[in-house]
């Protein structure tokens, strides 16, 4: 009989031994009532009296499903995001919330939803660090009740309708043809100004024009075509145009 006992108390109390791991937080409830927090190793539950249950502490990285907005400026799009969290209070995240990791995947939704809404599509595809940041520090504020501390927030993908593309292809050809543009008409006042100062130049310098002449022949000459060119210095012509206007007089 006593052989009999012992091995029922042996049994009980093998158990009544639970392994807590590195990684992990053990709840304890006796009768029902949150005890206390149980740290990693072995350790002794006492059979129908208390109630144990582990929490991972380990980062999670919890991926947010695609969510369909409106931005600030009436476009719709398609949203997706991870949020990286770890539970810093087991007891929290135990006792305050039913499910945290459910709880924590539509919060994350939600915000995610109101703050793309509150802001135009050039900001949510220009400032996504910046928006990922409000998420973030808006979650972890509504966490920290339970227990979770929230590390991280990054906007995944950003899906457009098939017109907005083509609207914002249009844009930005838009843009570069102006950019072309501006600078082609740049770079004619900077030609149109150098040759004016060449013309100029030339001018005011007896026998200028001359030896441009000469080296513009020169330059003709390479071509191997059956054109013949006459050229008159432009010092004969002025003096052409002298003895004319001798003979009006």
């Amino acid at each position: 009989m006593l052989l009999v006992f012992l091995m029922i108390v042996g049994f009980v109390f093998l158990g009544s031994i639970k392994q807590i791991n590195e990684y992990e937080r053990g709840i304890l409830f006796t009768f029902g009532k949150y005890s206390k927090m149980l740290m990693p190793g072995w350790r002794i539950v006492l059979p129908i009296i208390q109630f144990y249950r582990k929490v991972d502490i380990r980062t999670k990285a919890v991926d947010v499903p695609e969510q369909e907005t409106i931005t600030r400026d009436n476009v719709s799009i398609r949203i997706n995001a991870v949020i990286y969290y770890k539970v810093f209070d087991a007891g929290k995240a135990i006792v305050e919330v039913e499910n945290f990791y459910y709880a924590v995947s539509q919060l994350a939704q939600t915000t995610m939803r109101n703050i793309v809404g509150s802001v135009t599509l050039d900001q949510l595809l220009c400032d996504r660090e910046k928006i990922s940041a409000e998420i973030c520090t808006v979650i972890d504020k509504a966490t920290d009740a339970w227990g979770i501390k929230v590390e991280n927030v990054e906007l995944k993908d950003v899906a457009l309708p098939e017109e907005m593309k083509r609207v914002i292809a249009k844009a930005a050809e838009a843009e570069r043809e102006k950019a072309a543009v501006i600078t082609k008409a740049k770079g004619e006042v900077e030609a149109a100004e150098n040759l004016a100062k060449a013309a100029n130049m030339m001018g005011n310098t007896p026998g200028a024009l001359h030896l441009r002449t000469l080296s513009t022949l020169n330059d003709l000459s390479s071509d191997q075509s059956n054109t013949v060119i006459f050229a008159v210095p432009v010092e004969v012509l002025r003096a052409l145009e002298g003895l004319e206007n001798k003979k009006d007089k």
